[in-house]
């Protein structure tokens, strides 16, 4: 259920209430934390969108920002890192498909902050870089413990090397220290680069920080964020 103001409605994203803008392109949190989703693990064309996540309260709440269809499919996967070793998890599919007015009120998804062709439009995200870069994590990005030098791990993979460009610069601006490895290839193609190893557990809790205040994050993701950080601390 939606109430709407002029600027802003209150959504439901699953157990809790969110603020959502009337218009998904505005400058606002949930747009941010949406976008980077998008960017991370969806693809848009001037028909629709489609974004998919592992988590169901996730995909809820990118609705809730949004509107859409979800659906629910188990799949398995290469491995980024190791094309031999497959995976298999759930994911939720969450579509938004075009209507008379076009494609989220625009004619053409060039007018949208991922437009499908390679352009990424943040500006208008620039103070609400946590929430985007949490989308961003959340889309394309990966955490683990290392259990071989007893460290947290951050990475982010992608098969387009422009968007990890992009989030380079903005885990630079960021206002925690993010040093990063340089980007490289992956066994399948795409690319990836590594938050160093020091500054992961820094840099995992700044992007959950604030989380609980606006609903706008992954929980399954923060639990495996916040195991790994526990095992790093009963290591030293």
């Amino acid at each position: 259920m939606t109430e709407r103001t002029s600027e802003t409605s209150v959504a439901s994203g699953g157990e809790r209430e969110l603020e959502v803008p009337a218009d998904p392109v505005a400058a606002h949190p949930a747009s941010a934390y949406f976008w980077g989703h998008v960017a991370g693990s969806g693809t848009v064309a001037d028909d629709g969108i489609e974004v998919v996540t592992a988590d169901e309260r996730s995909a809820t709440v990118l609705a809730a920002i949004a509107g859409g269809e979800i659906e629910h499919e188990a799949s398995s996967r290469p491995y980024v890192h190791d094309t031999s070793i497959t995976r298999t998890e759930d994911e939720y599919a969450l579509t938004i498909d075009a209507d008379e007015g076009g494609l989220l009120g625009r004619t053409t998804a060039l007018g949208l902050p991922v437009d499908g062709r390679g352009n990424y439009r943040f500006t208008a995200f620039a103070e609400h870089e946590r929430e985007l870069l949490r989308g961003l994590f959340e889309g394309c990005g990966t955490i683990c413990y290392k259990s071989s030098s007893e460290t947290v791990g951050i990475s982010f993979v992608h098969e387009d090397e422009a968007l990890l460009s992009t989030v380079l610069d903005l885990l630079a601006d960021a206002p925690v220290e993010a040093p990063t490895g340089s980007l490289s290839e992956t066994a399948s193609g795409g690319y990836w680069f590594g938050v160093d190893d020091d500054a992961a557990p820094d840099v995992g809790s700044w992007l959950y920080e604030t989380c609980e205040e606006t609903g706008l994050y992954a929980p399954s993701r923060r639990r495996k964020l916040e195991r790994s950080l526990e095992r790093a601390d009963d290591a030293d």
